[in-house]
């Protein structure tokens, strides 16, 4: 029993410190830095201690500073406790998706298994689903609470695109679903050791599919109609300053590693290498013994799990700084009567495949 509570509060620990003491704040420093890169310009440079600037890391500290010591400011006729309580609302269902998200197999260590999931549920997509709705709230919210004319056409641009592409993401993960026969996040994991058997080669159109509505659900670019500067100033942040500002933003970067997870378990072979068996890896270092081998296996695992989120974190990135904003009628447009159409002409074209292969 001390094990089992030992395991789970260390894996608590290092999720929430993996997405908000790692992730949220690099990203902010990622973002600035591709986006110079791919623009040819230097980037963050500035903020240093004691002149050395760590090729610019050190801005995510500097803003981190700004956001705490900035003034919280409320609009006149605004709902103050609406306006606080949305931020909240927006960020906490982000971390909370990863209480089901597996970044590893399981491993027996000194003769019991753990299981690199902080609750491994049967229904573990359906989880992720139904808590990344809640974030839907938050944004509405805000955009009510604030009194302000921008803020309320953000929200509601906010509402209608996600509720929309809620639609199609969950019908493009149903053939992931046939395919696996179960909702189970760790199963689908486990199912991948085959490189072949990735839900990638398995499902591509899903893939493509569930990416881009996942994109459009975070409200990136090219889907960042309810942040449109150029229209609503910032959307339903617009009379956001200091941490509650700063909460929209690291809801978004931790939504961007949900997405990388997500897409890692369901595609791409979750935290297995390709044409590398977990039983062959443990050969390699079975000179350990058990508890050793099986340790320097779930380092492995972890390291391959986060590096594939690292990388769709970047190509994330890489289509925020390439497409332009799309419009808002082509938004509804592309998940209404193109996304829809496709993801359930996949799930019958899944269905008649597995019928014929059976």
């Amino acid at each position: 029993m001390i094990f089992v509570l030992t395991t789970t509060l260390a894996k608590v620990l290092f999720i929430i410190g993996i997405t908000v003491g790692f992730f949220a704040p690099v990203l902010t420093w990622v973002e600035r830095k591709q986006s110079a890169i791919m623009q040819d310009r230097i980037g963050a440079n500035r903020a240093d201690i004691m002149g050395f600037t760590a090729l610019g890391l050190f801005h995510a500290i500097a803003d981190a500073i700004k956001m705490f010591t900035k003034e919280d400011f409320v609009p006149q006729g605004a709902n103050r406790f609406l306006h606080t309580l949305a931020p909240i609302i927006a960020v906490i269902p982000a971390i909370l998706t990863f209480a089901v998200v597996p970044f590893g197999g399981q491993y027996e260590l000194w003769g019991e298994k753990v299981n690199l999931v902080i609750s491994d549920l049967d229904v573990g997509l359906l989880f992720v689903f139904a808590i990344a709705s809640i974030a839907t709230y938050g944004y509405v919210i805000a955009g009510w609470a604030s009194n302000s004319n921008w803020s309320l056409l953000g929200s509601m641009r906010t509402a209608s695109q996600m509720i929309s592409y809620e639609v199609t993401m969950g019908l493009t993960i149903v053939g992931v679903l046939m395919v696996y026969g179960t909702l189970k996040l760790t199963e689908i994991g486990a199912a991948q050791e085959n490189f072949l058997n990735w839900g990638f080669f398995l499902q591509p159109l899903g893939f493509f599919m569930f990416f881009a509505a996942s994109i459009a659900e975070n409200k990136r670019i090219p889907f960042d109609a309810p942040e449109a500067e150029a229209e609503l100033v910032a959307g339903y942040f617009t009379e956001y300053s200091g941490l509650k500002f700063g909460m929209f933003f690291m809801a978004e970067f931790i939504e961007m590693v949900t997405i990388g997870a997500i897409v890692t378990i369901l595609f791409f072979g979750a935290w297995h290498i390709p044409f590398l068996s977990t039983v062959t890896l443990l050969s390699w270092f079975e000179f350990l013994g058990t508890n050793g081998a099986n340790l320097v296996v779930m380092l492995i695992h972890v390291a391959v799990f986060f590096t594939k989120v690292i990388f769709f974190i970047w190509f994330q990135m890489t289509v925020r700084w390439t497409l332009p904003r799309f419009r808002y009628d082509q938004i509804m447009k592309l998940g209404w009567k193109v996304l829809l159409p496709l993801s359930l002409a996949n799930i019958l074209v899944t269905g008649i495949v597995i019928l014929a292969v059976n």
